[in-house]
């Protein structure tokens, strides 16, 4: 019989990538005798079960050692690490009582423990770790620290964590990495420019951030020169080479809330290897900023590239992209990829799949994966599938969807109110639409918003109700926004209310003094009224101010080819042919012509 040494046996685990060699190598310990002489052994054991996902296995042999080997805090410690490595955050406490009896702690057990009861928001257990640390003179410990520190951040005691940090006699790039991230969570509460100075100040502490600190602050880079500038560190530092993609993904969704969604794409193009979370990225920013058909293409291609499969979050971010260019044959091809791939279970993807199939006009898809009882609805699917009935015009379907979904005592958000009001606005339900934005502010306690009342102007402005949707204006309990009075203005418009018009008007400009839209609108109603002295002086305004509309733009799908079409654009292959027919078309309709045959659109 061969007899493996420990030191073998040891390698082997280092290697094992599976439960079965991982279990080959602890039969012939068993059999060698190392599990009753070799704590070292025993511990590797530990930890491979653990990294394999077996916590149980890692418990066996810990129990199965005899009381010498418990004197090493080793052993203790692999089984610690295993139980918060697998998400067991309550098993540690236990193990720590019974380990107090054989073995001393040391700052490995007490990082371990920290971390433990960070997860479970333990905080009164928590401060006695912090006790013991003083009390084992572990105060100067690094690593000990930066645990203690993320223990308190995750109860939310920022004053007590702070402390630990400015206290501590060295500091590491994880000490300023944990401030930071904590601080980046606060958001609002403490503000963007904190963020940035706590950076300065790591750098003057004589440590240079790594590529965790970058990627933790280049989401909240608002500006395109800040954003560069990281870029630029990011490059002078190395830090986008090598197999990480994480910097390089928050580089490209950096650009791409920044509205510089090329930059992006070059450092996508740039990058030699690609994962799945780099994909996601480029197509996510090409629909961040509008670039739909760009992203189905970036998509396609991901398809095509062997080993690359889509995740879920892939899907929900090119979903959107799918609905808005209306390409339903594209959505159900996606459709059914997720349903050969994965489980479809996931409830923001079912809530994409909703979204994209109202937009795409396939109410009857959007309802049947809405009823599909495999899933979990959450108040957005709810809203979802309201939206959908109301974008179709059947308000009485999304008032009866309203009722159910009270009835399983989901209380309405702003979501939901602003999609059931929309729908009250398309179907012409005015009566219904007052009871439902009185229940809303009243029964569920939603308060108002500048979305909300747009909606109440809108439904009252249809039906012609001017001067109550003016006096539900003045009683509104915020300001009036944009789309408050552009609702007005617009409902004047068709009502040929031209004192409501001007009135309206004038809050649009004062509020927006830079919308072109505004000024178009109205030079568009003074042109169809005959006075071109007005339009004249809107259009000379508008000059002077360097205000220019934006082409507005249509598309269509025709043999799964998106066609894109701008105001005043001649650059599509066919012009010539689409101008003589809709010439065509434009002279039928005025009964002045019969329509010449179309085969040359085939």
């Amino acid at each position: 019989m061969v007899i493996v040494s420990g030191h073998s046996l040891s390698t082997i685990l280092s290697v094992a990538g599976d439960l079965l060699l991982a279990q080959i190598a602890h039969a012939q310990a068993l059999t060698n005798g190392l599990l009753y002489s070799h704590p070292l052994f025993v511990s590797k054991l530990i930890t491979t079960y653990s990294r394999l996902g077996v916590p149980s296995l890692a418990h066996l042999v810990f129990d199965s050692s005899p009381i010498h080997l418990l004197s090493s805090s080793s052993l203790w410690n692999s089984l610690l690490a295993a139980y918060t490595r697998n998400s067991l955050f309550l098993h540690p406490f236990p193990l720590f009582r019974r380990m107090r009896l054989h073995a001393p702690p040391d700052g490995f057990t007490l990082s371990i423990l920290a971390k433990a009861f960070a997860a479970v928001s333990e905080l009164r257990t928590g401060s006695l770790i912090h006790s013991l640390i003083i009390r084992l003179g572990l105060d100067s410990d690094t690593v000990v620290l930066n645990s203690l520190m993320v223990l308190y951040f995750k109860n939310r005691c920022f004053f007590y964590a702070r402390k630990v940090f400015d206290e501590m006699p060295v500091r590491s790039v994880a000490s300023w990495n944990a401030l930071i991230s904590e601080c980046v969570s606060w958001g609002n509460a403490l503000g963007n420019e904190e963020v940035w100075k706590l950076v300065k100040l790591m750098q003057i502490d004589g440590l240079k951030p790594d590529g965790f600190t970058v990627s933790v602050v280049l989401p909240h880079c608002g500006k395109y020169l800040r954003g560069r500038e990281i870029h630029g560190f990011i490059v002078r530092s190395d830090l986008d080479s090598g197999p990480d993609f994480h910097v390089r993904s928050c580089l490209i969704g950096m650009y791409s809330r920044v509205g510089r969604v090329d930059i992006g794409r070059r450092v996508f193009d740039r990058m030699t290897a690609k994962n799945v979370v780099a994909w996601t990225s480029m197509i996510g920013g090409y629909v961040e900023n509008g670039v739909f058909e760009e992203a189905i293409l970036l998509f396609r291609k991901m398809l095509l590239n062997r080993g690359m499969v889509p995740n879920k979050v892939t899907l929900v971010s090119v979903l959107p992209a799918v609905g808005s260019i209306a390409s339903l044959m594209e959505g159900k091809q996606i459709h059914g990829f997720s349903i050969r791939t994965f489980s479809t279970s996931e409830t923001s993807f079912n809530n994409a799949l909703i979204d994209m199939y109202s937009k795409c006009g396939s109410l009857e898809s959007a309802r049947r994966v809405f009823d599909d009882i495999s899933w979990d609805k959450d108040p957005i699917s709810w809203s979802s599938m309201i939206s959908c009935y109301g974008i179709h015009g059947k308000g009485g379907e999304a008032l009866d969807l309203l009722d159910e979904m009270c009835r399983y005592g989901i209380k309405l958000d702003h979501i939901t109110s602003v999609g059931i009001l929309s729908a009250c606005v398309r179907s012409g339900l005015v009566n219904e639409g007052i009871k439902i934005y009185d229940s809303i502010v009243t029964n569920h306690g939603v308060c108002p918003t500048i979305e909300i009342c747009s909606c109440v102007v809108n439904m009252l402005g249809r039906a012609g109700l001017l001067n109550q949707a003016l006096d539900f204006i003045r009683s509104m309990p915020l300001a009036p926004g944009p789309g408050v009075w552009g609702a007005l203005f617009d409902a004047s418009v068709v009502h040929n209310n031209f004192e409501m018009q001007d009135l309206a008007f004038r809050f649009l400009v004062q509020l927006e003094p830079e919308n072109a839209s505004n000024f178009v609108s109205l030079s568009n109603l003074h042109a169809s009224s005959g006075r071109w002295d007005s339009v004249a002086e809107l259009r000379t305004r508008m000059k002077k101010k360097g205000i220019r509309k934006m082409p507005g733009c249509s598309w269509i799908n025709v043999n799964d080819e998106v066609h894109s079409f701008y105001v005043a654009d001649k650059s599509h292959k066919y012009t010539d042919i689409i101008h003589t027919v809709l010439d065509s078309l434009f002279l039928t309709m005025k009964g002045e012509t019969d329509v010449p045959g179309l085969g040359c659109m085939k």
